[in-house]
């Protein structure tokens, strides 16, 4: 036992480990095109025969390795492979590509070893998740998979709402580069903000196309691909999406997200989809963003739970019912058969003139305005975004304060509101340029007036959209997920802008290609709310305290 895995053995809380185990380094796992992956085995001191964990990840294998001990000390084998192009890997990295032809071939090595016994699990988050779904359909007859804050598909993480998540790619192109390079100045400048404050400045300047080399000082070659033939490309991210390979026959899944996590809409639909197939998936979702300890704690304890149940036939530390929230407001955790749980009603509350948010009819009234100027966006301020600081919910105070963001607020609540899903919004609105973003956010207020994000949206539209009467669009589109509770004297709280920068590229305004963009144009926005044009947002509340 090292040092390291019983420290996080102790942080964790895990189970006690079972053996001692013997680590094997610089093994070289050949490809179907000869490339060699940079791969390591941890075997359990233990005798007979015992199941096999695999974990392929972009990010070092020096970063998983504590995790392959654990898992390894409680009787697993476990394999820890570099993707291709990172760490010692041979080959170019080029993301999501390489995923299911490696993934196929590492199986096929596994299964040639003899120490393999035909049980095999699959584990890890984000990258690691998307690399399991790659060949969960190529999985032996009897597996597992540990699926954590990832997506079965990423052409929808890298355009949400028509735009790009450009916050997220160049913070982890800085990532991946710098834990290959210098692995201990990365994780410095993840723990000091030095990596969002690289984005933020890279971001700042035009073309997007450049910003890899404003980043890291050189080209990046998937970044440049990207920036050439990914947008707006079908052909592109047909072969990368691999939800078509969820179906009946996948194997038992346990899912782990967080609620203001960026991916968490398609985690949920990836579950859908296996409930939809016969399955009964494990579901938890907690208070935490994509990179927040807790979650990783929580992934690592349930991801040996779920191995212990379906690969070695122990189901003594499975919870009783499979899907597990956390509700924001009561800071409670409940246990629910299926998710979504409950019926929900549609609870519509109106915008109103005079930043009135209420459930009364709209009546006649002019349009509120603002100006979204690019060359200042409105900034980014917490939320379901990559970020090693300032994720998740915060004050919104400095976002709230700004002239070019519209904010609609209710009276204090008589009664509690729980809401639990998705939230939707029905956005009436008008631009003086055809291309403009809308950003839409819903906050809890407190008694003392502090405003804190509870899920938000965006949606992009450009001049390619559709002509609308009188130039006014009505924007239908959906929040990210939540399960919260407004409690008694709180209020409600609508934002309304055109942007989140950097979490998403500012839209420039003009009809220049996003990566070519060097040109800015500012728009003067309306946000109707009379009869004909009815503004609301609807809340799906739940009678939570009936289950």
């Amino acid at each position: 036992m090292s040092f390291a895995s019983r420290f996080l053995a102790d942080l964790y809380k895990l189970p006690k480990r079972k053996c001692g185990i013997v680590r094997t380094r610089n093994i070289r796992v050949p490809m179907y095109d000869g490339v060699t992956l940079a791969t390591e085995h941890f075997a359990p001191k233990l005798p007979g025969k015992h199941p096999t964990i695999l974990m392929r990840e972009p990010y070092g294998l020096s970063g998983f390795a504590t995790i392959g001990e654990v898992y390894a000390e409680r009787g697993f084998h476990v394999v820890l492979q570099a993707c291709r192009g990172t760490d010692k890997s041979e080959g170019e990295f080029d993301p999501f590509g390489h995923e299911r032809d490696d993934g196929l071939a590492t199986i096929d090595w596994i299964k040639a070893q003899p120490w393999f016994d035909g049980r095999l699990g699959t584990s890890g988050p984000s990258y690691l998740g998307y690399a399991q779904w790659a060949i969960c359909d190529a999985l032996p007859k009897q597996s597992a998979m540990a699926i954590k804050v990832t997506s079965a598909e990423f052409r929808s993480i890298v355009f949400p709402g028509g735009g790009l998540a450009v916050g997220l790619w160049l913070s982890w192109i800085q990532t991946v580069e710098g834990l290959r390079g210098n692995p201990m100045r990365t994780a410095q400048r993840m723990f000091t903000g030095g990596i969002e404050r690289a984005t933020l400045r890279a971001t700042m300047k035009l073309p997007l196309r450049d910003a890899d080399k404003r980043v890291t000082g050189r080209e990046v070659p998937f970044w440049r691909r990207w920036m050439d033939e990914a947008i707006g490309n079908d052909a592109f991210w047909q072969p990368l999406d691999h939800t078509h390979r969820l179906n009946a026959r996948t194997p038992p899944v346990s899912f782990t997200s967080g609620w203001y996590d960026f991916m968490l809409d398609q985690l949920l639909r990836d579950y859908a989809t296996l409930v939809d197939a016969g399955h009964s998936p494990q579901l938890t979702i907690g208070p935490w963003f994509h990179v927040s300890s807790d979650l990783q704690m929580e992934s690592v304890k349930q991801t040996l739970e779920w191995m212990n149940a379906k690969l070695l036939g122990d189901a003594t530390s499975l919870r009783p019912k499979p899907v597990r929230l956390h509700i924001g407001g009561l800071n409670e955790w409940r246990e629910f058969d299926s998710y979504p749980p409950l019926p929900a009603e549609n609870q519509i509350w109106h915008i109103h003139p005079d930043k009135v948010l209420s459930q009364r009819p709209v009546r006649a009234s002019a349009p509120d305005t603002y100006t979204y100027d690019p060359a200042h966006p409105t900034p980014a301020v917490g939320g379901a975004m990559f970020a090693f600081n300032g994720a998740g919910p915060v004050d919104n105070a400095p976002l709230e304060k700004r002239e070019d963001v519209l904010v609609y607020t209710s009276e204090p609540l008589f009664n509690p509101i729980t809401i639990l899903d998705q939230v939707r919004i029905a956005l009436h609105a008008r631009s003086t340029l055809p291309n403009t973003d809308f950003f839409v956010r819903l906050c809890d207020v407190d008694e003392k007036g502090l405003s804190i994000n509870v899920c938000d949206g965006i949606i992009r539209k450009t001049s390619a959209d559709p002509a609308v009467a009188d130039d006014i669009w009505k924007l239908n589109f959906r929040m990210h997920a939540t399960a919260h509770r407004f409690n008694r004297n709180h209020r409600l709280r609508v934002i309304v802008a055109s942007g989140a920068h950097p979490r998403y590229a500012r839209n420039t305004g003009t009809d220049e290609p996003l990566g070519e963009a060097s040109h800015l144009a500012s728009a003067d926005i309306e946000i109707f709310h009379d009869p004909a044009h009815p503004s609301a947002i609807h809340l799906p509340v739940v009678e939570l305290d009936r289950v």
